[in-house]
């Protein structure tokens, strides 16, 4: 038995490797930059981990994803396996205190994000690390073309200088043609090793329907399938409706999004993980180091904006090689709903300078300084001021967060949740005696309908904009509703917190990061522009449309997918069609119009069965264009 089977049944469990695991681990022993393309549920973690549990040193671990980071560190430390994470919002200090660590505390993974490598004195302390290994995941980052570019990958290729002798390992998960050969020119892969696993997924039935009520399908789907569901939804409001709709329906479900709590989030994951319930209801915020082998359908009921994300969603679904289904569901006013979620909220560079110039002004900020300075921030509170629209902000502030102009925690869930703990006809009862809060509560109520059934989300700088009053009156009513027990209230101190990598040089700074939005802002143009296609072309399998975007081409159709099972029931009831057409041929002549009233079918279907019948010579047109059979 390899040294390398061993240590993968001794640490996870597992007797054997999965598809192109063992060759990529052996690539990466012998010393070879390697290039590893792996749709999601390959297991790529594996690829790198196992490795480096084999060497003398450390695994230098670059990703993105901070969730991503902290669960893979908390699941290597569960396997006594030691790793760290610096992430944000660790200080000065402690950062020194962990790479010393790293350096004497025999310690087998470090994992950071691209934009820690651009401190100095962070490389310099990693230029002194025993490094064994360097892996570049969610590598597609590097591109331009990639649906996730960051910059901070461009600076990645310099650690060759440094560690000429330690071999790259580039994963990621989704990757077309254009995106690979940027992956490897950009990260200075020497003579890589290139490893690439088909993105197809047989057992998956790729389906997608129009319907008007959306609701009713999702019914009709999770009756017929009652093992464990994922249901996407673009934003927390959806999630927390079609969760409460469903429970109403009599299904067991939970949900997911980024603005619950740690505690909340594990509970929710939990009781769906351990099939407590059948659905999760979720935002994009849900996936990341999830695998659950028995997941039969995953639903989105709202278009993803690239197909890049949705593959990885779908692709959740079967990962026990049982058929699954992946279920888009569509109506007519998506598209347009869809641009305005996606295309019209893009920042241009205009827009882009003024965010910053206004975000200096509000922290109060000097031109020429600012490096370095962390501040809370509350980005309802920052649109309410200044008149800018939440979305297309955040967009700006996430494009410059990706630029590294700022760094930007991801954390915009409010800071106060509430419930009302009354019937409805007691709250009203309490206006008609405290007129003076009567605009309050009513505020509340009319923004929050779904508030006497859960705990929800209360943005306050809006509330006391829309009653016309200010903050510290709302905060006041709000306290009076709770020691009264009207409302159950819990105050969270989580704003983002936002810090300034550069010094203020405003239209200086944007210039030179705009050059970057422009191809950005088409690119995205361009992948919702597939996603539409994906979901308007009728005439292709829906696999093969996924596996020609990636650049994998096949001849064959899946033959479970929504057009293959149409196309296969359409063969079916044309060839019904067929048989009445000649049973009634048999006794006379008759023309279309007259097969049509005789058969109760459309007309299209009507002429495209006969077409067929004529090409097979089945039955001839007469001298008076009526159908006959051929004798």
């Amino acid at each position: 038995m390899s040294e390398a089977l061993q240590i993968l049944q001794k640490y996870w469990k597992h007797d054997s490797f999965r598809s192109l695991q063992n060759e990529i681990i052996d690539s990466v022993l012998s010393g070879q930059d390697t290039f590893a393309l792996m749709p999601t549920g390959g297991g790529k973690s594996v690829c790198f981990q196992i490795p480096a549990m084999m060497n003398e040193g450390i695994c230098l671990v670059i990703s993105p994803l901070v969730a991503l980071m902290k669960d893979q560190v908390a699941n290597l430390q569960k396997r006594n396996i030691k790793a760290i994470a610096l992430t944000g919002g660790i200080r000065s200090d402690e950062m020194i205190d962990l790479l010393d660590n790293c350096q004497f505390g025999n310690y087998k993974f470090l994992y950071l994000s691209p934009e820690r490598l651009q401190s100095d004195w962070i490389l310099e302390r990693i230029k002194n690390l025993p490094i064994n290994l360097i892996t570049i995941d969610e590598a597609h980052c590097v591109s331009q073309w990639g649906h996730d570019f960051r910059p901070a990958y461009l600076k990645i290729s310099n650690l060759k200088t440094y560690f000429p002798k330690v071999p790259f390992l580039a994963l990621t998960a989704t990757a077309t043609p254009k995106v690979k050969i940027d992956i490897i020119n950009e990260l200075g892969l020497h003579e890589p090793q290139i490893f690439e696993k088909s993105f197809a997924r047989k057992n998956i039935a790729y389906m997608v329907f129009e319907v008007e009520d959306k609701l009713f399908r999702i019914e009709q789907i999770l009756r017929k399938n009652l093992q464990s569901s994922i249901i996407y939804v673009r934003n927390r409001k959806s999630c927390l409706e079609t969760s409460s709709q469903l429970n109403s329906l009599g299904f067991k479900s939970t949900y997911y999004h980024g603005g619950l709590s740690s505690k909340e989030k594990d509970k929710n994951m939990q009781s769906w993980m351990q099939d407590q319930v059948q659905v999760i209801v979720a935002t994009n915020a849900f996936g990341m180091g999830i695998d659950k082998a028995d997941v039969k359908t995953v639903i989105h009921i709202q278009l993803p904006e690239n197909l890049e994300n949705y593959y990885q969603e779908a692709g959740r679904s079967g990962r026990n090689g049982e058929k699954a289904f992946a279920v888009l569901l569509t109506s007519p006013s998506d598209i347009r709903q869809v641009e305005s979620q996606f295309i019209n909220i893009l920042p241009d560079k205009k827009f882009l300078n003024e965010i910053f110039v206004k975000l200096c002004n509000f922290f109060q900020i000097a031109y020429g300084e600012g490096i370095d300075e962390k501040f809370s921030f509350n980005l309802n509170q920052f649109c309410l001021k200044y008149k800018f629209p939440v979305l297309r902000t955040y967009n700006a502030m996430q494009f410059l967060d990706r630029q590294g102009v700022i760094t930007l925690s991801q954390e915009f869930s409010e800071k106060i949740s509430l419930q009302f703990i009354i019937p409805s006809k007691e709250v009203m009862r309490y206006m008609s005696l405290n007129p003076n809060d009567e605009e309050i509560v009513l505020a509340i109520l009319r923004t929050y309908p779904g508030i006497y059934d859960m705990e929800t989300a209360f943005n306050q700088p809006f509330i006391a904009k829309k009653s016309n009053h200010t903050e510290n009156q709302v905060q006041a009513v709000l306290q009076k509703l709770k020691e009264k027990d009207i409302i159950e209230y819990h105050a969270k101190n989580n704003d983002a917190s936002l810090i300034f990598n550069e010094i203020r040089e405003d239209e200086r700074t944007i210039s030179r990061v705009s050059k970057y939005l422009e191809n950005q802002n088409q690119l995205k143009k361009e992948k919702l522009k597939s996603v539409l296609h994906y979901i308007g072309e009728q005439n292709v399998c829906k696999s093969k449309l996924i596996l020609n975007y990636f650049g994998e081409k096949t001849n064959d159709d899946c033959g479970i997918c929504s057009y293959c099972i149409a196309k296969k029931s359409a063969k079916t009831d044309i060839d019904k069609l067929s048989k009445k057409i000649i049973a009634l041929l048999k006794t006379e002549e008759l023309n279309s119009r007259e097969i049509e009233n005789r058969t109760k079918n459309t007309s299209n279907e009507v002429i495209f069965a006969i077409q067929q019948l004529l090409e097979t010579e089945s039955i001839i047109v007469n001298s008076n264009n009526k159908y006959t059979l051929k004798r």
